[in-house]
């Protein structure tokens, strides 16, 4: 079998033969790994083709792709049909922000077990309540009881196992409770079955999400320096951090590349302008693998004289 037909060749959970222990592979690994957000079938090409090894299915970027705000506004159904469309994409593991699990627990499971199902390889629950609001967004962020939310992650790891990576995300710093509420959550949510630990921070230097890592190293630790991002990537090494997701930027670089093109044009009234900062049709066309369909006419439709 070539390289084009495995990757339209259906698995059991979509295109990559086992994403599930990629993405464990990256996330357990001795090695900094890193996690490129996409939001849609191209731009999960495009962090491919530069090379990624894994994705980060972003909340924030698919609601904003698909004209909602990040506050729980897009379903749970939506999120499913774009991780699909990611993973057919791009054949790469995919973490999926599965935001605070759309509810209680029985949302929660049902999720997982459909990003399962349509090629998720892992899922990130945060400790806030529903609906949840971006968490740079305003100063209210209301955390959802320990109790409560470790009973989310054990529903989700009774009904997926280990054939998804559970990822416990923990607001406490950005809800303003401080450190020791941090330490607190994470020592719960190990206990509940989650297999790594995100730490977010909105500051914009990294010395709380270090002060965590001094304390706190029994799983994987991730994190999402977008705020902090002037921070070198040699800092997190030495801390130990296991993965860094960088979250929103392909979906932010559309934003900036297509507000300055179409102003452009609409200045302008021609697209003459443009055609130099575009893509070309050729670049596209080579990034979808026309050229593999291609192929399959040759091998899969009749020849007529």
């Amino acid at each position: 079998m070539t390289m084009d037909q495995a990757l339209f060749t259906a698995g059991p959970i979509g295109p990559v033969e086992h994403p599930t222990k990629t993405l464990r592979d990256l996330i357990w690994s001795s090695e900094l790994s890193f996690l490129m957000e996409a939001h849609d079938g191209l731009s999960a090409a495009i962090a491919k083709q530069a090379g990624f090894k894994g994705l980060w299915a972003s909340g924030l970027s698919i609601s904003s792709a698909l004209g909602y705000r990040d506050a729980s506004e897009a379903s749970w159904t939506e999120l499913v049909d774009v991780v699909e469309r990611v993973a057919d994409a791009s054949g790469l593991p995919i973490l999926v922000d599965g935001d605070s699990g759309f509810g209680n627990f029985n949302n929660a499971r049902l999720l997982a077990m459909k990003l399962l199902k349509h090629g998720g390889a892992g899922v990130c629950l945060e400790d806030k309540g529903f609906p949840k609001v971006n968490s740079f967004v305003g100063d209210h962020h209301r955390l959802a009881d320990i109790g409560e939310f470790s009973g989310r992650l054990k529903a989700v790891k009774d009904t997926t196992g280990n054939d998804l990576v559970l990822v416990a995300r923990t607001e406490a710093l950005i809800a303003g409770f401080g450190l020791e509420e941090a330490l607190k959550r994470a020592d719960a949510y190990a206990d509940a079955g989650a297999d790594a630990i995100l730490i977010h921070s909105r500051k914009s230097d990294a010395d709380e999400v270090l002060s965590f890592m001094k304390q706190w190293q029994k799983l994987p630790i991730v994190i999402v320096p977008t705020k902090y991002y002037r921070t070198p990537v040699s800092t997190y090494r030495d801390a130990g951090v296991s993965t860094v997701i960088w979250a929103n930027h392909a979906m932010r670089a559309a934003v900036a590349g297509m507000r300055e093109v179409c102003s452009r044009i609409a200045a302008e009234e021609s697209i003459a302008g443009v055609e130099a900062v575009v893509a070309t049709l050729d670049e596209v066309f080579g990034l979808l693998r026309y050229d593999e369909l291609a192929s399959a006419e040759n091998r899969y439709l009749p020849k007529h004289e």
